[in-house]
């Protein structure tokens, strides 16, 4: 009767202390989740920002007036414009 006491004994502590380590593990991961998905939101924002960063770069306004100012381009006038018709 001893022996199968002592057995249970060690059978409740293995147990007891598998339940410690997978609550630790649980914990652990939960922890790493919400710093991931942290990271995700900060990303997102980020990613926000250089789509409105790209569409500012990138609209015609911006670009004719740099065109016109650094490069000193003019709109062609009326007689350099030449028509090309491809055949049908």
């Amino acid at each position: 009767m001893l022996r199968v006491d002592a057995l249970l004994v060690v059978v409740v502590v293995v147990s007891a202390l598998g339940v410690v380590a997978s609550q630790h593990q649980a914990r652990k991961l939960h922890t790493e989740l919400e710093r991931d998905q942290a990271r995700m939101r900060q990303l997102e924002v980020e990613w926000g920002q250089l789509q409105l960063e790209q569409s500012t770069w990138a609209a015609h306004v911006r670009i004719e007036k740099i065109a016109r100012q650094r490069l000193r381009m003019q709109p062609p006038g009326t007689g350099q414009i030449l028509l090309i018709e491809g055949s049908p």
